[in-house]
């Protein structure tokens, strides 16, 4: 795999406060190599080790999106949803955002039963089918399609499994990280002190604002 060059500022990092983690006594002992000195009860993160993986992993999903890797995105905190959201339809690539359904990759063929219906659903409404069914019918209906849409709609157009999955956010995301690690599928997890780096594939500590 070649390398590249990727604008990785490790000022701009300082300044943005990513090194900052939290008090000494939430962490996992995994985390120390990440992890440079305290400083008043807070853990102080080596940045330069927090550049190189993620260098790394902008080469890998470089090559990957070259050769037409489909990559799932999930990132369902409140502080993230927009960003995963924003980010995942700019990169033409499928998320959740809102709430990870326990199966989602492990029981793929229910899943793949729910998106069947969530898009006849969609061709209902846009043909107009809904408005002709009775009220309580069509309202019934409609309030189908509004859950299928916050849940499933970052995936609509998925019609496999993934080839690679980011992970906004370990902690929150780890019935999602199991499923993966369960179908072998490469994962990418942005990380905290009290996470466990050894489980994904390529883990990048995360500011603590995320």
């Amino acid at each position: 795999m070649a390398r590249r060059y990727w604008n990785i500022n490790l000022e701009e990092m300082l300044e943005a406060g990513v090194h900052f983690g939290h008090g000494t006594r939430k962490w996992n002992p995994r985390m120390a190599p990440y992890i440079s000195a305290k400083r008043k009860g807070i853990h102080i993160t080596n940045l330069t080790r927090i550049a190189r993986f993620l260098s790394e992993a902008c080469d890998l999903v470089f090559d990957a999106a070259s050769k037409g890797k489909q990559f799932l995105i999930v990132g369902t905190k409140n502080k993230a949803a927009d960003s995963v959201a924003g980010a995942a339809i700019r990169a033409r690539c499928h998320y959740v955002n809102k709430k990870w359904l326990g199966g989602m990759l492990t029981n793929w063929p229910t899943t793949e039963t729910r998106l069947h219906k969530f898009k006849d659903l969609r061709t209902e409404q846009k043909t107009g089918g809904l408005n002709r069914l009775p009220k309580r019918d069509a309202a019934m209906l409609k309030r189908q399609l509004s859950r299928l849409q916050t849940y499933l709609g970052g995936i609509k157009y998925m019609t496999r499994l993934p080839d690679i999955v980011i992970i906004v956010d370990q902690q929150e995301e780890y019935t999602a990280l199991r499923e993966c690690i369960t179908l072998g599928i490469p994962t990418f997890c942005l990380i905290d002190k009290n996470s466990d780096p050894d489980l994904a594939d390529i883990s990048i500590q995360q500011m603590m604002t995320l």
